[in-house]
């Protein structure tokens, strides 16, 4: 199935391992593990790849300085979503784009610091879930199949009798639906799911 990037127990005990001994096989890790969807997260606030790329690797260079200080509240993944997001805003406040800052700003997915307000992801299912159900039934049945239970096209293709070119035509379609109708979250499913990949 394809849920998880790397269950939340691992990737604490991988930043354990950083913190407390200076662990850069475990820094390089997670470096490698979140730097994709950051990227893409950076770039939705600044508007420019290059620059998301340089700023998410910024972060990871403040992580690595202050790994001895860091106070995670929530859990690692919250904790480098915003710091890449304040990394980001800090580069447009120096950029002088208070105005388009501004309007960016009122766009941004927020993640809230308190664990009460975090979406869990019960509730990412959920959303995924509703916008899943507005797809066509024979489309999200592939999709399901696919994503859920990793079937190949081939096996999809003789389950529905159909051919294994349509199915893939049903997977494209279904993750652009579900792309648009997830496009507010589209940062922190990436996070969290790699079938939106």
């Amino acid at each position: 199935m394809h849920e998880y990037m790397k269950d939340d127990a691992y990737i604490e005990n991988l930043f354990r391992r950083v913190a407390f001994k200076d662990d850069q096989q475990a820094f390089k890790e997670l470096f490698f593990e979140f730097y994709p969807s950051l990227c893409v997260y950076a770039e939705s606030i600044t508007g420019c790849k290059e620059t998301g790329e340089d700023l998410v690797q910024d972060a990871f260079m403040k992580i690595w300085r202050d790994r001895k200080k860091i106070e995670i509240t929530s859990s690692f993944r919250n904790f480098l979503i915003t710091i890449v997001k304040n990394t980001c805003l800090d580069y447009l406040r120096k950029q002088s784009l208070q105005q388009n800052y501004t309007e960016k700003k009122k766009h941004l997915f927020v993640f809230p610091d308190s664990p009460e307000e975090i979406y869990t992801l019960k509730e990412l299912k959920e959303l995924i879930s509703r916008a899943l159900d507005k797809l066509p039934e024979n489309i999200r049945q592939a999709f399901e199949m696919n994503r859920f239970k990793d079937m190949t096209y081939n096996d999809i293709a003789e389950k529905m009798e159909i051919s294994p070119k349509t199915v893939e035509s049903y997977i494209s379609k279904a993750l652009v639906v579900l792309r648009i109708e997830l496009k507010e979250y589209f940062p922190l499913l990436l996070l969290c799911y790699r079938f939106f990949v």
